[in-house]
């Protein structure tokens, strides 16, 4: 099920709740830890593939650098990965989606789990369709709506102790301090993703 939450959700896009379209299904989950959970924007991605090449600096500023470093990177479901979350977010990191295969070049994070203040799976009424609900922090919702807003038609990736759980494309600048992740997601997918969000 892990896999098909991953895949479902990475061509998910981000867009603004619309108030009374939707009724939580439950409180949802408050982040854990918020030195794990951080949003870093997508410079590139590469497709998947076999790992070529030796392991590289994952978080280099070089573009060459970084590139073999993504080629090099192995993506293998239930692997684990040698950083766990001590990245620097100051820092550009090459990581990868391993339910989906994907390995991608972050920039450097911009929000963090404290900027969230809960995560939670909920259906629109409307649409019959389930989702992922980011509530942000007053200080992290106005970093969101800033930075949805000048990166419209761009990927960011929800980055969990240095791995991505999701890259969603934005579809519209994102004020109000609350983001849904939309997509082919079924109610026990959203909800697991949900849980990952938050490390619970």
């Amino acid at each position: 099920m892990l896999a098909a939450v991953a895949v479902l959700a990475a061509v998910a896009g981000c867009q603004a709740e619309v108030a009374g379209h939707a009724s939580p299904l439950q409180d949802g989950f408050v982040v854990k830890d918020g030195t794990q959970l951080r949003f870093r924007p997508v410079l590139s991605e590469v497709p998947p593939g076999p790992a070529v090449g030796s392991p590289g600096q994952r978080q280099s500023t070089d573009p060459a650098t970084q590139e073999a470093a993504a080629r090099a990177l192995s993506c293998e479901p239930g692997e684990p990965d040698a950083f766990d979350g001590r990245d620097d977010p100051a820092l550009p990191l090459v990581s990868c989606d391993r339910a989906q295969g994907s390995r991608y070049l972050l920039g450097p994070g911009f929000l963090s789990g404290a900027d969230v203040s809960r995560v939670a799976a909920r259906v629109d009424p409307e649409t019959g369709n389930a989702a992922v609900t980011v509530n942000f922090t007053a200080a992290g919702a106005g970093t969101w709506a800033e930075w949805t807003e000048h990166n419209i038609g761009k990927q960011v990736a929800i980055v969990l102790k240095s791995r991505v759980l999701t890259a969603p494309m934005i579809q519209s600048a994102i004020t109000g301090g609350t983001t849904q992740i939309t997509g082919r997601l079924t109610l026990p997918e959203a909800q697991q993703l949900a849980r990952e969000i938050a490390g619970a």
